[in-house]
């Protein structure tokens, strides 16, 4: 699994003009699951996403992780993440986890993430979403499992 993270001030979600999650300050997090990816590498990627230091602490350094510095996990799906991009001047995503098995993951995912923290919100699966964000920083990391 992949995720694409980014410090936020605040980032949301819509779909078909409704909001569907938002969080304020916090880690917008693109998530792609690839073929082989499995439960253990979600439960990886979510210990990741809560551990990950890139918070700053009082000198201003990225000492702090997602849960020190009580911030929100917005957890959106990206299937073009499992992208190949190597060659060509098209994506190809035979990488990418079959859309079944990719949702399965997602929604474990999502559902670790809930349990283990009180401030996630998410988008939604497959759907054609809007997202907004402010990236603060700009801080972006990608993260594997």
């Amino acid at each position: 699994m992949k995720a694409l993270i980014q410090r936020v001030t605040g980032a949301s979600v819509e779909v078909d003009g409704r909001q569907v999650g938002a969080i304020g300050a916090g880690l917008l997090a693109l998530v792609g699951v690839e073929k082989g990816d499995d439960e253990a590498a979600a439960d990886r990627l979510l210990h990741r996403l809560l551990h990950y230091r890139v918070f700053p602490d009082e000198a201003g350094r990225m000492n702090r992780n997602l849960q020190q510095a009580k911030g929100g996990l917005l957890l959106v799906s990206q299937f073009t993440l499992a992208a190949d991009t190597r060659k060509g001047l098209r994506p190809s995503f035979s990488r990418a986890a079959p859309p079944a098995e990719g949702d399965r993951l997602f929604h474990y995912l999502l559902a670790c993430a809930h349990d283990a923290w009180p401030q996630v919100a998410s988008g939604e699966f497959a759907a054609d979403m809007q997202v907004s964000l402010v990236n603060d920083g700009p801080v972006t990391f990608l993260l594997e499992s």
